[in-house]
C-alpha cells in the first residue's frame, strides 16, 4: 500500500486547539467492524459499548517537558532539543537544525547548571547526548523544560496538566498518548464498577508514534524505537483474559503497538522493560487487540495506518469523512473513536 490511500481532506479549523473544560465531554465516534456501522455518541457513551470482564489497557506514561531551549557553547547559536528518551546518564533527542550540532558538542540549558554533550550522531536530525548536571535531572527538566505540544496546536494551554492523562505516572514520553485524555476519575470508576477490568502499562511516547512517513512505498519507513514496560501484575492480568476469552480493548495505538509487539515476541503477555519499533499496517493480523479507543489523526500518519489495520481502511477513511461533515474536532485535543 500507498502512504497517499491514507490521505484526506480536513479543514483547518477542525484541529482542536484546545482542550474541553470537562474532559468527557468530547464526542465518540463508534465504529462496528461486523456490522459496518457507525454511530454519533458522547465520549461517556463508552461504557455503554464495554463488556462485563472485557480488559481496559491504559497507558500510564506521563508527558516530560520534554522541549528545551539552549545556547552552544562555542558559537552561542541557539538551539531546540526534544527528548525522546532517557537513559540512565544519557538521552536521546531531536534537534532543529541539527547540522550544526557535531560529536563534542555542548549544549548549555540553564547557565551551567544542565548541559549536553553530543556522543551520538543519527539520522533524522537525531542526536545522542551524555547529561551534565549539578542536580536531579528530572528536577532541572521541570524547570527548564518546557510541554512539546505538536505544531498543529497554535495556541498557549494554561493548565499543562491537561496533556497529561488522569492517571499519567511514569515520566517519559515526548508527547501524550492522547487518547487516553478523555477519562476522568469519576468515568473510570464507572467502568470498573460495570465489572471492567483495568490494566496498566507503559509505553513512552518517542518519534515513533508521530514521526511523519517520508516514504510512498509503506515497505521503506522505518519506525524508531519507543520504550514500554509490562509489570508482572499486567502480563497475568492480560493472559488470563486472553486464556478466558475476554475483549482485550487497548486505550490508545501506543498500547496496541505495547501488547502486539509482545504477542509477535513471546506468544503471550510478559513482565519486560523493553522496546519496539513496531509498524502496523492493513493486512496486519491482531494477537492482542480485539478493540481501541482512539483519537482521530493526522492523514498519511502511521497513526491513521494502524486504525485501518485494526478495520479496513476504506471503512476508516468513510468514518473520517463523516467525522468532517459532522464538525468533529480532530487531533490531540480533539474527539474521539471506539473501534468495536
Amino acid at each position: 500500500m500507498k502512504t497517499s490511500d491514507f490521505d484526506f481532506e480536513l479543514p483547518e479549523e477542525l484541529i482542536a486547539q484546545h482542550p474541553l473544560l470537562n474532559r468527557s465531554a468530547s464526542r465518540l465516534m463508534v465504529l462496528n467492524k461486523k456490522n459496518r456501522t457507525i454511530s454519533d455518541k458522547v465520549f461517556t457513551d463508552l461504557v455503554d459499548h464495554l463488556h462485563q470482564g472485557d480488559v481496559l489497557v491504559l497507558n500510564e506514561s506521563r508527558v516530560l517537558p520534554a522541549r528545551l531551549f539552549g545556547i552552544k557553547e562555542e558559537t552561542n547559536a541557539h538551539l531546540e532539543c526534544l527528548i525522546l528518551r532517557i537513559e540512565q546518564d544519557e538521552v536521546e533527542c531531536l534537534v532543529k537544525k541539527a547540522k550544526a550540532v557535531h560529536l563534542g558538542t555542548i549544549i548549555d540549558f540553564g547557565e551551567g547548571i544542565l548541559k549536553f554533550e553530543c556522543i551520538g550522531l543519527g539520522e533524522s536530525g537525531i542526536r545522542r547526548f551524555r547529561i551534565i548536571t549539578q542536580g536531579i535531572f528530572l528536577e532541572l527538566l521541570e524547570k527548564l523544560g518546557t510541554m512539546p505540544l505538536p505544531p498543529y496546536i497554535k495556541e498557549k494551554l494554561d493548565d499543562q496538566e491537561r496533556y497529561q492523562t488522569v492517571y499519567a505516572k511514569n515520566p517519559g514520553s515526548a508527547a501524550a498518548p492522547t487518547a487516553g485524555l478523555h477519562f476522568t476519575p469519576e468515568l473510570l470508576k464507572q467502568i470498573e464498577d460495570k465489572g471492567i477490568e483495568i490494566v496498566k502499562i507503559t509505553l513512552h511516547v518517542g518519534l515513533g508514534t508521530f514521526r511523519p512517513v517520508d516514504a510512498e512505498d509503506l515497505t521503506h519507513h522505518k519506525m524508531h524505537e519507543e520504550l514500554y514496560e509490562v509489570s508482572e501484575k499486567a502480563a497475568q492480568q492480560l493472559n488470563l483474559a486472553k486464556t478466558n476469552q475476554r475483549r482485550i480493548v487497548a486505550v490508545g495505538t501506543t498500547s496496541v503497538r505495547t501488547l502486539e509487539t509482545q504477542m509477535n515476541r513471546h506468544g503471550k503477555f510478559v513482565a519486560e522493560t523493553s522496546s519496539t519499533d513496531i509498524f502496523i499496517t492493513p493486512g496486519y493480523t491482531f494477537k492482542a487487540v480485539d478493540a481501541l479507543v482512539t483519537n482521530f489523526h493526522l492523514p498519511k500518519s502511521t497513526l491513521v495506518m494502524l486504525v485501518s489495520a485494526l478495520s479496513d481502511r476504506e471503512f476508516i477513511l468513510q468514518a473520517y469523512e463523516k467525522a468532517v461533515q459532522l464538525n468533529y474536532r480532530f487531533f490531540s485535543f480533539g474527539d474521539a473513536m471506539f473501534i468495536e
